[in-house]
């Protein structure tokens, strides 16, 4: 399936788009760059709705070329220094005296400190499914698979397509909502 894009995407960028198609262009752009850095860091407020109670901590995070993501938690005081790392196939969490339990959400498929290697991620290799303009950036509209039970995802970006805030919509309602402050590829 993957194959499938790719060849769709190269055809994308042989064929030239048309102004009309101009979002999704930069879309592909930010993909790529993001794909050829050697990382990237950001500050990352995460919002956790659960239905019946919400959760809101921030983090500093960094990835590696290959996108596995570090994190320190920084607020709220109670679950401060908190160290964790995210790769695809699992992560880790770091701690003295504090535990940090969040529930699952997505019928377990995604834990709230995983929200910000979720969103960047799926950004880099997830599945368009539109973009468009916001303000001077970009909103797109993105899969995390092909699957029935995929992870939608809709990224806004700044004037220079780096994302600025992501939500994590799980069978038509937003779970997560990840703010991005300082992005920049390193």
């Amino acid at each position: 399936m993957k194959r499938l894009f790719v060849i769709f995407m190269l055809m994308l960028s042989i064929c030239g788009c048309s102004t009309e198609n101009r979002e999704l262009e930069r879309a592909i752009e930010l993909r790529d760059k993001l794909q050829k850095s050697q990382g990237y860091s950001f500050d990352a407020v995460i919002t956790a709705d659960y239905g019946e109670y919400i959760y809101t901590f921030s983090m500093k995070c960094r990835t590696d070329a290959v996108g596995n993501l570090s994190f320190t938690v920084l607020e709220p005081e109670t679950i401060s220094g908190i160290c964790g790392e995210i790769r695809e196939d699992g992560g880790k969490l770091t701690f003295q005296d504090t535990i940090l339990a969040f529930e699952l959400m997505a019928e377990g498929q995604i834990s709230p400190v995983s929200a910000p290697w979720v969103m960047m991620h799926t950004l880099s290799s997830g599945y368009f499914h539109s973009c468009g303009s916001s303000d001077d950036g970009l909103l797109i509209a993105i899969d995390d698979s092909y699957e029935g039970d995929a992870i939608h995802l809709e990224v806004w970006t700044n004037g220079e397509d780096y994302p600025i805030r992501g939500e994590i919509i799980w069978q038509g309602r937003r779970i997560l909502t990840v703010d991005v402050r300082n992005f920049r590829l390193l």
